[in-house]
């Protein structure tokens, strides 16, 4: 009996280092492709991070178990949530359905215009987008938003303009207005017809850095 048991021991101990194999070489491939997609070197993910370059091209080559501090301070320097670095099915394909009653509306202080918010919610902490529709002379006065934020405004039909600091410009159908809203800054509708359009915000822009 005892060695009955000593062997089904053995067994477990080679299936949870099997589990542990893969989910640290789906981890590995997790880590490189948000690098990769941040366009961050090895060195730089490391200074960012704190963990040690060594170590993190182990990591990535599946050649080490990292610690949960360690995937904790990757996660961070990444800017994502630990649930996704360890996500097991990224590989798997994806698809989301939002019907129209669920989808969050905002309105302006003088109900005129209306921000559907079609983004992810999932992703409002660094991307917002909205679809807006707005009657004659819709205004939406908004605070700062996070330093070296940006908010592009995509005119689908009618005309906005975008006032910054003193500064005004226009846009009609086709056009796209881009600007730092980490300042106040105020949208209107000067269409005589009311007007549509597109917004998205990119909180932390690097290209505004």
């Amino acid at each position: 009996m005892w060695g009955r048991m000593a062997i089904e021991g053995r067994e477990r101990t080679r299936e949870l280092e099997a589990g542990a194999q893969v989910l640290s070489g789906q981890l590995g491939k997790t880590i490189q492709r948000l690098r990769k997609a941040y366009n961050l070197s090895l060195s730089e993910l490391s200074e960012q991070s704190g963990v040690a370059k060594s170590i993190i091209s182990q990591i990535e080559r599946n050649e080490t178990n990292p610690t949960l501090a360690t995937i904790w301070r990757l996660s961070q320097a990444l800017d994502v949530s630990i649930e996704r670095v360890l996500a097991s099915a990224d590989e798997g394909p994806f698809i989301e359905k939002s019907s129209r009653p669920d989808t969050p509306i905002l309105v302006s202080d003088d109900g005129r215009m209306k921000l559907a918010i079609i983004g992810w919610l999932k992703t409002v902490e660094w991307l917002q987008w909205y679809d807006v529709v707005s009657e004659p002379g819709g205004v939406l006065e908004s605070d700062a938003h996070q330093r070296g934020s940006v908010e592009c405004l995509s005119v689908i039909a009618g005309e906005f303009e975008v006032e910054i600091g003193g500064t005004v410009q226009t846009a009609r159908a086709g056009e796209t207005l881009r600007y730092r809203c980490d300042r106040p800054h105020v949208v209107r509708c000067t269409a005589p017809e009311g007007g549509h359009a597109t917004m998205v915000v990119i909180i932390k822009a690097a290209v505004m850095e």
